[in-house]
C-alpha cells in the first residue's frame, strides 16, 4: 500500500498487517489503478458468459443446491437483487465499525485481483463509502465460514445497493438514507457481482487480524508485567540467560527472555538476593516465562502469517482466469486457513493470561511471594488488599480457557447438505475479541498487584525501565493502602495495557529497543 491522500492506495498482493492496522484505525482505501484494467478484462468475460447459452453457475443459475436451475439472460439483475435481500440473515449485536471497515477493505483488495468478474463501479462503490464515512450495520452472527461468511457479508452488500442498514455518524438509518446523505446513488448489480461481494472469507478474516493484532501486542505487555512479578516476587532471572534459550532455539523463546534480561537489568532488588536466598528455584510461572510466553508468539506470529496471505486473496466463487477467459468453481470461499488461524490466536491468549494468573496469585500468598504481606496490603486483616483482583483475574482467565476450544474441528452441514463441511472461522475469530477484552484486564491486574509488590521492597528499587512503568500506572492509579473501590483501578490499568503504554514508557529508559515485532 502507498499513500495518496487520505486514503491508502491498495496493490493486491502487497497488503500488510500495517496497512491493515491503519484501516482499522480509520483510514480508507482506493484500489491501484493499475489494476483497473484486469478488472474491466475479468468483468467483461463474465458479461459475455451472461448471454450465452451454456450454463455458468452464478451467473446464469441459481445458487448452492439451486446451481441447476437456468436462469435467463433478463432475470439475471433480479437474481443477484434477491441473493443479496435473502440472505441477510444476520442476528445479534452489530459488529464494530473498525472491524465492519476492515471488512469492506478486504473485499475491495480480493475484487481488485481481477478474478471475480465484478465491473469497476462495484470497487468504486466500496471505496466512496470508506471515504464517506457510510459503515453498513453487519450483525455479528451468522457465518459458518463457509460458501464464505455469506450473511455477514450480504449485509455489507444491501446498503451497496440501497437496502439494509448502516450507520452515519453514529446514527442507525437506512441503507438508501446513507448513500443519499453521502450523495451516492444505490447500484445495480449485474451477472455474478451479488456473488462475488458475498463469497468470500473477509468478515472471519477482519476479525482474526484484529485479534492477532491485539494479541501481539497484550504479549508484548505481558512481559512487562512478567518483569514486574519477578522484581516483586524476588525470583532470579538466571532462567532467562540467552544460552539457555539458545540450546533449545525457538525464536519467541529467544526473544521473550531477551526482551525480560534487558527490562530487569540494573535492578537493586535482584541484586539484593544473590547472597543468601535459601530458595533453589522459582514457579514455573516466574521460571518458564520465556518458554511460555516465547511459544505464544510463536504462534501468534504463524497465525499473522497466514492472515496475511488471506487478507490478499481471492476468496469468491466461481473465478476468472483472465488469461484463458474460462470461469471456474472452486472452493476459495472454505476458511480453514482462518478458522485455524483463530484457534491459535486463542490458545496463545488463553495462555498469555494463565500464566500472568499465576503471577497474581504467586504475588498475594503470603506463602510464595517471599516476605511481602498477605494480598499486598500494608494492614492485613482489616484490609482485603488485592484479595478479589485475583479472584477476578481467575474468573477472566477460565473464562478465556473456554473460549479456547477450536472451532475449526465442529463442522455442520448446511444448505441441504451442498455444503457438508464447514470451517466456523466466523465462530473462531469473533470470540477473540472479547477473549483480548479479558487478557488485557488480567494483565492489568497483575500490573497493580506486581507494582504494588515493588513498592513494598523499599528501600530497594525495580530497574529503570520498570521505575518507569510504574510511574506511568501511579498516573492513573495510586498505591493501594487502606481498602478502597478498586473496579476503576482495574479499568484504568487495563486500559494501559491496551493502549500499548508499558513498552513504550519502558523504551525512554532503554538504549535499544528490545520487545519483539510482527512483521
Amino acid at each position: 500500500m502507498t499513500s495518496q491522500g487520505a486514503a491508502i492506495v491498495v496493490t493486491p498482493g502487497t497488503v500488510s498487517l500495517d496497512d491493515l492496522a491503519r484501516v482499522l484505525e480509520g483510514a480508507p482505501v482506493v484500489l491501484d489503478p493499475s489494476y483497473w484494467p484486469r478488472v474491466e478484462a475479468a468483468a467483461a468475460i463474465v458479461a459475455k458468459a451472461a448471454q450465452a447459452d451454456a450454463p455458468v453457475y452464478g451467473i446464469n443459475t441459481g445458487f448452492g443446491k439451486l446451481a441447476s436451475k437456468r436462469i435467463p439472460p433478463d432475470q439475471t439483475t433480479l437474481l443477484q437483487r434477491n441473493l443479496i435481500v435473502s440472505h441477510c440473515c444476520g442476528v445479534g449485536p452489530a459488529t464494530p465499525e473498525p472491524i465492519v471497515r476492515l471488512m469492506m477493505a478486504l473485499k475491495i483488495v480480493s475484487l481488485g485481483r481481477g478474478a471475480s468478474g465484478v465491473r469497476r463501479e462495484v470497487i468504486e462503490q466500496l471505496q466512496e463509502m470508506l471515504v464517506r464515512g457510510v459503515c453498513p450495520l453487519v450483525p455479528q452472527q451468522g457465518s459458518v465460514g463457509a460458501s464464505g461468511d455469506l450473511a455477514p457479508l450480504a449485509h455489507m452488500t444491501a446498503v451497496m445497493i440501497g437496502e439494509g442498514q448502516a450507520f452515519v455518524d453514529g446514527t442507525t438509518v437506512s441503507g438508501s438514507e446513507a448513500l443519499a446523505a453521502a450523495g451516492l446513488a444505490p447500484l445495480t448489480l449485474g451477472p455474478k457481482e451479488g456473488l462475488a461481494l458475498i463469497n468470500g472469507t473477509q468478515f472471519s478474516t477482519a476479525y482474526a487480524v484484529s485479534g492477532v493484532l491485539r494479541a501481539f501486542g497484550l504479549a508484548r505487555a505481558a512481559l512487562v508485567t512478567g518483569a514486574l512479578s519477578v522484581d516483586a516476587a524476588m525470583a532470579s532471572t538466571a532462567p532467562f540467560r540467552p544460552e539457555i534459550q539458545a540450546l533449545r532455539g525457538h525464536p519467541g523463546q529467544i526473544a521473550a527472555a531477551a526482551t525480560l534480561m534487558a527490562l530487569l537489568d540494573g535492578s537493586d532488588i535482584r541484586l539484593s538476593h544473590l547472597e543468601g536466598d535459601e530458595r533453589v528455584q522459582d514457579p514455573y510461572c516466574l521460571r518458564c516465562q520465556p518458554q511460555v510466553a516465547g511459544a505464544a508468539l510463536d504462534l501468534i506470529t504463524q497465525a499473522a502469517r497466514t492472515l496475511i496471505v488471506e487478507a490478499n486473496a481471492v476468496t469468491d466463487n466461481p473465478l476468472v482466469l483472465v488469461e484463458t477467459g474460462e470461469i471456474v468453481s472452486g472452493g476459495n470461499f472454505h476458511a480453514e486457513p482462518v478458522a485455524f488461524a483463530a484457534d491459535a490466536i486463542a490458545l496463545a491468549l488463553s495462555e498469555i493470561g494463565a500464566i500472568s494468573e499465576r503471577r497474581i496469585a504467586t504475588l498475594v500468598d503470603p506463602a510464595l511471594n517471599f516476605g511481602l504481606t498477605p494480598f499486598l496490603t500494608p494492614d492485613p486483616g482489616i484490609n482485603s488488599g488485592f484479595m478479589i483482583a485475583e479472584v477476578t483475574a481467575a474468573a477472566l482467565y477460565a473464562e478465556n480457557k473456554q473460549r479456547a476450544s477450536a472451532c475449526s474441528i465442529d463442522s455442520t452441514p448446511t444448505s441441504a447438505n451442498q455444503e457438508d463441511h464447514v470451517s466456523m472461522a466466523a465462530h473462531a475469530a469473533r470470540r477473540l475479541s472479547d477473549m483480548a477484552d479479558n487478557l488485557a484486564a488480567i494483565l492489568g491486574i497483575e500490573l497493580l498487584v506486581a507494582a504494588q509488590g515493588i513498592t513494598l521492597r523499599a528501600p530497594h528499587a525495580t530497574s529503570a525501565p520498570l521505575v518507569a512503568v510504574i510511574a506511568r500506572l501511579r498516573e492513573q492509579v495510586p498505591a493501594l493502602g487502606a481498602d478502597r473501590y478498586m473496579a476503576g483501578d482495574l479499568a484504568k490499568a487495563a486500559a494501559l495495557i491496551e493502549a500499548d503504554a508499558l513498552p513504550a514508557a519502558t523504551l525512554a529508559k532503554l538504549s535499544i529497543d528490545p520487545f519483539p515485532r510482527l512483521s
